[in-house]
């Protein structure tokens, strides 16, 4: 097929995308970019804040409408479309923080996983794996709770006050005793 003849296929098949899609796929090429440059230069410790709030290790998902759940599918499609076509390898973890600022933007509440588990080929080594999930949209990294073994969970800032047990909102913590500051008496 000549370069002319794929290029056209190309181009038809991304104008039949839905408008969500043709819209983001260059801002999600540059975010993708964006994260796998900050996944090699900045330490774990200072992009971990930006993922969402820690939870542990507690796998939770949280609950959204019918709305919601189809606009972070759209969300996981744009990003494993535009990960296709990045001429750099745009594995999970990249793909995770891409769709970790699309959610954010959108104000969806999401989770975002870290896994573990040993490679099948060679049981002395580990594999590792970042996924967002966002109601029951596994919106990337796919349906990768049977095969991992969570290691870190982070959710949407909005969820941060949820207990994962009861999913009600937790009790302020009591903050300290403030001190009165005398006023000079006239």
């Amino acid at each position: 097929m000549t370069s002319l003849a794929r290029l056209r296929r190309q181009a038809s098949t991304f104008l039949r995308q839905p408008r969500f899609i043709q819209a983001w796929f260059l801002p999600v090429w540059v975010i993708l970019g964006i994260g796998k440059a900050l996944i090699f230069t900045i330490s774990f410790r200072r992009l971990a804040p930006r993922l969402g709030h820690r939870s542990g290790i507690a796998p939770w998902v949280p609950l959204l409408n019918p709305a919601q759940e189809a606009r972070a599918r759209l969300i996981g499609r744009v990003v494993r479309l535009t990960a296709n076509h990045t001429p750099w390898d745009s594995n999970c973890f990249p793909q995770a923080i891409a769709a970790r600022v699309l959610l954010g933007i959108y104000r969806l509440p999401y989770s975002f996983f870290f896994g573990l588990m040993r490679d099948p080929a060679d049981p002395a080594s580990m594999k590792a794996h970042a996924w967002v999930a966002a109601g029951r949209v596994p919106v990337t990294g796919g349906v990768s709770f049977g095969q991992f073994t969570v290691v870190g969970c982070f959710v949407a800032p909005c969820l941060a006050g949820i207990d994962q047990v009861s999913g009600l909102p937790r009790a302020p913590a009591p903050s300290p005793p403030s001190r009165r500051q005398r006023t000079p008496q006239v």
